[in-house]
This record gives structure tokens, C-alpha cells and sequence, in this order.
């Protein structure tokens, strides 16, 4: 399986070479935001297709070269978009659809869950507004309507929650395996 092999080793150099960086105003570096949103997944008991997109939910922010204060001069990155696409070749929506619709999902939360917009680090916040803000009923009805969006929103909550300074967990060679194993499959399973 060279070709997966070859994505794997894609996604490990991206975090090396781009990963240290702050994470957009939080106090973990890209790499440990990551790192952490995939260790929550695996401690959920998530299956490796969700815990691949929890690891690459913002890589899309690897791959722009706009800065680490881009959203503080009031851009949306359209990172979930940007990494969507990047990953579309070498995985199937089971994957690619959390990422695509992890900012969706922050949205989607805002409605839902009365206290959850309240709870958004300064950060999320900010980016919250630059994505449009919170849904209206149309937009969760439409949201709703995703094969994956129960994911989606899962791989937003770990989001939420993978933004602890100095947290020990796997490093990403843990998870060069299941990024193998989940790579180009594209059947009704996922």
C-alpha cells in the first residue's frame, strides 16, 4: 500500500513542518490541538474513520499560508473547506464529512445547546462571528439532513475540548496505522 503509505507520510510532515505553530489564539500548539481532539475521540470508543477526521479536522490551517492572526484581522480561513478538499483524495466522506462540517457543527451547537455559544473560548468566539454565527432553523434543519453529521458534531465538542497546555497523549506516529488503514476507502460502511 504505497500510495496510502505515501498520504500518510503527507500528513505527518505537514504537522512537523507547520504543526508548532499557535493555535489561532488558544494556548496548544496546532500539533497538540490535534493530537488531543483524536485522543478524546479514541477514548470515546470512536471508530478509526472518526478518529482520523478528529486528528485532521483543521489541517486546513496547515495548508494556508494567511497567518496566525488571520481571523483577528477578520477572515474566515475556510479551513474545514480547505482541508476538506486536500484530504478528498485519499479518504471517504466517513472522514472527509466531519471535517468539511466541524465549523457547520459549532454553529449547529449554537442553537441547539442554549449554554454552548457561551462556553466558546475568546477564540471560537471570534471565529464563530467570521463563520457566520449561529444557524437559523433552516440551516439545522438542512445540517440535520448530512449522512454524517452526528459526527460532525462530535468531532466538534472534542474541538472544544483538545485545548489543554501541556496534556500528555499519543504523538502522531500512534496514529500513522489508522490513518492506513481508513485511507481511500470509500464503501457504504463508512
Amino acid at each position: 500500500m504505497k500510495v496510502e503509505g505515501d498520504v500518510v507520510e503527507r500528513i505527518v510532515a505537514l504537522f512537523r513542518e507547520g504543526g508548532d505553530g499557535a493555535y489561532f489564539g488558544e494556548a496548544v500548539t496546532q500539533t497538540e490541538h490535534a493530537l488531543q481532539c483524536a485522543h478524546i475521540a479514541e477514548l470515546a470508543g470512536s471508530p478509526p474513520n472518526v478518529v482520523v477526521a478528529a486528528l485532521l479536522h483543521d489541517v486546513g490551517h496547515l495548508l494556508h499560508h494567511l497567518g496566525e492572526d488571520v481571523a483577528q484581522r477578520g477572515i474566515d480561513d475556510r479551513h474545514e473547506q480547505r482541508g476538506a478538499n486536500w484530504l478528498a483524495s485519499h479518504f471517504g466522506p466517513a472522514v472527509i464529512d466531519p471535517i468539511r462540517l466541524h465549523v457547520a457543527a459549532k454553529r449547529y451547537l449554537c442553537v441547539i445547546q442554549p449554554d454552548y455559544q457561551s462556553q466558546l473560548s475568546p477564540a471560537s468566539q471570534l471565529s464563530l462571528q467570521l463563520q457566520g454565527g449561529p444557524m437559523s432553523m433552516t440551516e439545522v434543519a438542512e445540517f440535520e439532513r448530512e449522512p454524517h453529521f452526528r459526527s460532525a458534531v462530535a468531532v466538534r465538542l472534542w474541538d472544544d475540548a483538545a485545548k489543554v497546555p501541556g496534556l500528555v497523549v499519543p504523538r502522531i506516529n500512534h496514529y500513522r496505522s489508522i490513518l492506513a488503514s481508513v485511507a481511500f476507502r470509500r464503501g457504504p460502511h463508512e
